[in-house]
């Protein structure tokens, strides 16, 4: 079902701007391939590549790979950057890194909500992902029946029980899995309270961690684990096709991140850069994002699909940005230090 929308959120998309091919808004001088690096899902990333390749007549090379390593290819390429487009991944990452990026501002910024504009001057923020509990309903009735999962706390609560069946990706490596870290911090007190860092330690001491973040909801999906510490996206997805799993808002707070995407610096592409820029922040975009995906769009007034809970019925924290993107790596080691002590 999931492909079956895919395929049709591009075709909606590709007839919206169908007319403005001709129109002008591209040139003969234009390039002929923008290359694209991604840690989107299928879904984002069909939703803009045929409908851009058909609206501006260019091609879209799109490489797709984990945040982590997009980010390592564009540090490795800097004297001589192979991509043009960084399309997704976690805000604070790239904000992180202001000497990859070109300074670029949308010319839709203003029509995005607020909170979700382009301050930096760098990175431009398209979508909204947010932490959740995924699990596997058939499991969880058999290890615990009877037993609702709402939050954090029931993972301690429970984890003893559950031992070798409770996932998680890596924090240290995955930027889905260190968001999860930093929610369960401003939770429970604070990036620096000792009595957080012992909460998540007490999360941490019965829980496994995988090599990917994919691994987690996947083992979920497939019965393989009970609870996985993941992200609304993908999970979404899972019960849009079907699968015997639920989600859960954790009940201590929610941390919903925007993604964010920005222009090479030394884009070899740059006016087409742009273009993409601009078309990933349009309405028409947006719109195909909160009605068909399973991401939140960050555009004005633009509505969500039913299966999306309404944000206004989750207990919504907010992420303070600029100290995780200056603390990350503090952050990082004092998982590793708590970690590797359990």
């Amino acid at each position: 079902m999931k492909k079956i929308l895919v395929i049709l959120l591009a075709t909606i998309v590709t007839m919206s701007f169908a007319f403005a091919q001709g129109s002008g808004e591209s040139s003969s001088d234009e390039p002929q391939t923008l290359v694209v690096y991604s840690p989107n899902s299928e879904g984002l990333i069909q939703a803009v590549e045929k409908p851009f390749e058909e609206k501006y007549g260019i091609a879209v090379d799109i490489i797709s790979a984990g945040t982590g390593e997009c980010m390592k290819r564009i540090e490795s390429e800097k004297n001589d950057p192979q991509g043009d487009v960084m399309y997704g991944g976690s805000y604070a990452t790239l904000l992180g890194r202001p000497d990859l990026f070109e300074t670029y501002v949308s010319k839709n910024d203003a029509n995005l909500v607020e909170a979700y504009r382009n301050e930096s001057g760098y990175v431009t923020k398209n979508t909204l992902d947010g932490s959740v509990i995924v699990y596997n309903k058939t499991k969880l009735a058999e290890k615990l029946p009877g037993v609702t999962i709402t939050g954090y706390e029931d993972i301690i609560k429970y984890g003893a029980q559950l031992e070798g069946q409770i996932v998680s990706g890596d924090p240290s490596k995955s930027s889905s899995s260190f968001a999860h870290l930093t929610n369960m911090l401003i939770d429970f007190g604070g990036y620096e309270s000792d009595a957080a860092w012992a909460k998540v330690a007490e999360i941490f001491k019965n829980t496994k961690v995988l090599g990917s973040s994919s691994a987690v909801w996947k083992g979920v999906r497939d019965g393989e684990y009970t609870i996985g510490l993941s992200y609304e996206d993908p999970c979404l997805t899972l019960i849009n096709d079907g699968a015997d799993v639920g989600v859960v808002y954790m009940k201590e707070g929610t941390v919903f991140l925007p993604a964010g995407s920005a222009i090479i610096k030394g884009a070899k592409n740059l006016e087409a850069a742009k273009l993409f820029i601009d078309f990933i922040t349009s309405k028409e975009v947006q719109d195909v994002y909160g009605m068909t995906l399973t991401n939140r769009p960050v555009y004005k007034d633009v509505q969500t699909a039913d299966y999306m809970k309404p944000i206004d019925e989750i207990n919504v924290k907010n992420e303070d940005t600029a100290y995780v993107t200056a603390n990350k790596q503090e952050l990082v080691d004092r998982y590793i230090d708590m970690f590797t002590s359990l």
